[in-house]
């Protein structure tokens, strides 16, 4: 069997891109070097791995799972079923976290920004920050064992400094506080219909569902941050697409200032941030 055979057997069950991806994996090629040569003989076990994979997408498995691989922030970031998929939207994190560094008064007094990541995930976002931000001190913190166990994985790929905690949101961070606080948490409706439709189905509930309203975990990291927050720091949250008025007003409601919101790429208004009181420490 050929690439290019192998290709057009799969094309009644994947789109081209997918198919070519899944076969670019099983071979061990770049798509570049697969297209340069569709007469390419395919070995057996080869082709039977990229038949099971074909078949295991068809059944609607995400292909950042069958590939283990997913791109994030321009970085290549290892994957599996004990985490969510990295999504664009939360890229705008990264942004936000690149705009305080170049606002904070630390860059000039030399001390370092104190960034935090809550529910790391992947650790997609605290690797970004931190790949985008090399003389801010990240700390990132997971409740999953296996999920830290992929960041940190995802760490060391990237030569990332990050102090990785395990624990239940600032359980772990007893007394600390921070300049910056990211977070992506579960924030879908446990009967949100969504959650029976594509990719989000074979990603791990707990990293999703946040009660009844989707707000449970935005509550109670919003309220438990000022404590955990410098003067003049900011706390920054993804949440769902009709949550942003919610949002601000749990923000207001615990004190923070300054509540803005950011849109995503789809014009959805996807992350709500507050200040809290004070000028900066540094």
């Amino acid at each position: 069997m050929t690439v290019a055979g192998l290709l057009a057997e799969s094309r009644a069950a994947l789109s081209l891109r997918e198919a070519r991806l899944l076969l670019g994996h099983a071979l061990g090629l770049a798509l570049a070097a697969l297209e340069a040569r569709p007469e390419r003989t395919v070995e057996p076990q080869a082709a039977a791995h990229f038949r099971a994979l074909a078949a295991r997408r068809a059944a609607g498995e995400p292909i950042a799972y069958l590939t283990g691989r997913r791109e994030f922030y321009g970085l290549d970031f290892h994957v599996t079923p004990d985490v969510l998929i990295p999504r664009e939207e939360t890229e705008l994190l990264v942004d936000i976290a690149r705009e305080a560094a170049r606002e904070d008064p630390s860059a000039q007094s030399m001390q370092p920004l104190r960034i935090l990541d809550l529910g790391a995930g992947s650790g997609c976002l605290a690797v970004a920050v931190a790949k985008a931000l090399p003389q801010a001190r990240v700390t990132a913190v997971d409740a999953s064992a296996a999920a830290l166990a992929v960041a940190r994985e995802n760490a060391i790929r990237h030569d990332a400094d990050i102090r990785w905690l395990s624990g239940d949101w600032f359980a772990p961070l007893a007394g600390e506080c921070f300049d910056l606080i990211l977070s992506n948490p579960p924030y879908v409706a446990a009967d949100d219909p969504h959650l029976a439709q594509g990719d989000v189905r074979f990603e791990p509930r707990a990293a999703l569902i946040a009660g009844a309203d989707g707000l449970a975990d935005l509550r109670r990291i919003i309220a438990a941050a000022p404590p955990h927050l410098a003067p003049g720091g900011w706390l920054w949250l993804e949440h769902g697409y009709d949550q942003a008025p919610a949002v601000a007003a749990l923000l207001t409601e615990a004190g923070l200032t300054g509540i803005a919101q950011r849109r995503d790429l789809a014009g959805i208004l996807r992350v709500s941030g507050g200040r809290q009181r004070g000028n900066p420490a540094h």
